[in-house]
């Protein structure tokens, strides 16, 4: 069974949101070419970010490998108990996809062995 530190190698992207996401890979065109995220160009343009998905409870939080093609998750792992809180307080009880809290993000570094990213 993969661990995260099985993917501490991957060039993730600590700032792509699933809303960025979303408008670069399934919206084409509808972003600047002078925006953060330009427009992709090919299915060879690839972007690996984290995302926590809050539509079960308990949240889990997954590493996500996208491209204009599909979507697929590299790993999905359960958000520990003591970042629950940080999660909770960031976003209540609601349900969906979202953006890792800056905690949750820290934890995934320091997990990763990238704390000084």
């Amino acid at each position: 069974m993969p661990s995260l530190k099985d993917f501490a190698l991957y060039d993730i992207d600590w700032n792509l949101t699933p809303e960025h996401a979303v408008t670069m890979y399934l919206e084409w065109g509808n972003n600047d070419w002078h925006s953060e995220y330009p427009p992709v160009r090919s299915k060879d343009d690839v972007a690996q970010y984290f995302v926590v998905d809050s539509w079960n409870d308990p949240p889990v939080i997954r590493l996500v490998r996208r491209n204009s093609e599909r979507a697929e998750d590299l790993i999905v792992v359960p958000l520990p108990q003591d970042l629950l809180e940080d999660f909770r307080r960031a976003h209540g009880q609601w349900r969906g996809i979202s953006e890792p809290t800056p905690g949750i993000k820290a934890w995934l570094k320091a997990e990763l062995g990238q704390q000084s990213l």
